[in-house]
């Protein structure tokens, strides 16, 4: 791939696979480091992607890089709370019950169908209208009423306990 291939691809693909990265989590930050990294590796591994493929490869890799980045977070986030939690045995409850909320709340966003979280953090992250999500995922605003209807259902499914009390 020479150089001028690669800044062709990048111009054109760069925004859409940062954007897609950030659907899945919500984070800028992550999403703009996922979307380099994709580039570094096709750079450096002189990936040469089909003609119309070249977006399905970009959105793989960075879907990996993500699940990769996301499954060191978890497991340092983990070991976090077991020394946070052994440090701080004395803690109250309701600190505990938060963490535990937070928790189950980020396991069912995670449990949560990719399309409904998608349109679910668009909504809540982004607080964008309904019309605006529909704009950008290119689908009808009733498409996106039952996402989110879904994602809310969900939410509620995974979170049921904390209602009770």
């Amino acid at each position: 791939m020479t150089q001028k291939e690669f800044k062709l691809l990048f111009d054109q693909y760069f925004d859409a696979v940062r954007n897609y990265v950030f659907y899945r989590c919500g984070d800028e930050e992550v999403a703009n480091d996922v979307a380099q990294e994709v580039f570094m590796r096709i750079w450096e591994k002189q990936l040469f992607p089909e003609i119309k493929k070249e977006k399905a490869l970009l959105f793989k890799i960075a879907g990996d890089i993500f699940i990769s980045q996301y499954r060191r977070k978890v497991l340092e986030m983990n070991y976090m709370q077991s020394l946070e939690i052994n440090e701080h045995e004395s803690s109250s409850i309701d600190n505990l019950e938060y963490k535990e909320l937070e928790k189950t709340y980020n396991n069912a966003l995670e449990a949560m169908p990719e399309v409904s979280r998608v349109a679910f953090l668009m909504s809540r992250v982004e607080e964008l209208k309904y019309s605006e999500i529909a704009e950008r995922l290119q689908i009808s605003v009733k498409a996106v009423e039952k996402r989110m209807t879904n994602a809310l259902s969900h939410l509620r499914e995974k979170l049921a306990y904390y209602e009770k009390e």
